[in-house]
């Protein structure tokens, strides 16, 4: 048998020295306290959570559904927004501001409303309250189709029929002469060029058109039902029956067209020389799309419009 080698007492005294720092890095009060107060957390806490009074359903971070404010609710909205909101997202009942999810929840309930174009906040606080911050449509139309007249905002999303009266159709334009009918529910886009130009014309003239006497927005037929937007044009009707040829819609891109404020001006100039656009043998057919010139014409029996009133 071979003879065991013997360490150097070089190679003992680094081994002994190796260990001591190890030992002495280890057993120091301060980390085997870190190191206890760690291993007491991981085993404690959840327990310790777990005995802890659930504050969800303490009186006073809880409140009912219904009691959920909506900060400046508009006249034209339904006052009862709040309480659709609630029942058809299905949170009935009462709510907790400790709950992580009640803000989102409410965000949702709020975003399937036909009349919210969009929630911009929902802040909660103690005592118990939910505050609701949303951006509305507002209704700038009425589409006349065979079954009805149907509610749309400036972009062309329908708005629930059953929220306006016979009496409230008549405070807005009407607009005429679409073939076709709402492709979804309120709350979603007609879906239709048409209705979405005139529309957006009907939004423009808004804060003008009862000053401009106007009644009705008409869609002049394209050989193409699938036209795009920027190939239709639309003409104003007056109560007299005058056609105004406007044109296309405010957003147009199309090369020459007059802006918004030109064609408006335009009208004015009409209503001042004239005293209404139906006056004095009207109805006419008024053209104020050309650069250099109004043309105004007496409409034939043939090319009248009745007018709504």
């Amino acid at each position: 048998m071979a003879p065991r080698s013997k360490s150097s007492p070089q190679s003992v005294a680094l081994h002994r020295g190796l260990g001591a720092r190890v030992l002495s890095a280890v057993f120091r009060p301060k980390q085997l306290l870190l190191l206890a107060v760690a291993v007491l957390g991981v085993v404690l806490i959840p327990t310790l959570l777990r005995s802890l009074p659930d504050l969800r359903d303490r009186p006073e971070y809880r409140l009912k559904a219904m009691d959920i404010v909506v900060s400046d609710l508009p006249l034209w909205v339904p006052q009862d927004l709040v309480e659709r909101a609630v029942r058809s997202a299905g949170l009935a009942g009462e709510l907790s501001v400790m709950d992580a999810n009640v803000v989102e929840e409410v965000a949702e309930a709020f975003r399937l409303q036909p009349w919210v174009a969009r929630v911009d906040a929902v802040v909660k606080s103690v005592p118990a309250r939910i505050e609701v911050e949303l951006t509305f449509r507002r209704p700038v139309a009425m589409v006349q189709v065979e079954n009805g007249m149907y509610p749309v905002d400036g972009e062309g999303i329908l708005l629930p029929p059953t929220d306006f009266s016979v009496a409230d159709t008549q405070q807005f334009p009407l607009i005429m002469n679409v073939r076709s009918t709402p492709q979804g529910p309120a709350g979603t886009n007609w879906g239709d060029a048409a209705v979405l130009g005139a529309a957006s014309l009907a939004e423009q003239l808004s804060s003008e058109w009862n000053d401009l006497r106007l009644d009705a927005i008409w869609v002049t037929p394209h050989s193409n039902e699938n036209a795009n937007i920027d190939d239709l044009t639309f003409e104003l009707i007056s109560p007299g029956g005058s056609h105004i040829l406007w044109g296309r819609f405010p957003d147009t891109k199309h090369p020459g067209e007059l802006t918004v404020e030109q064609k408006i001006g335009r009208l004015r100039k009409v209503l001042s020389e004239r005293g209404s656009f139906d006056s004095p043998n009207g109805p006419y057919e008024i053209d104020i799309r050309h650069w250099l010139e109004i043309s105004i014409t007496q409409l034939s029996a043939t090319e009248r419009i009745g007018s709504r009133r």
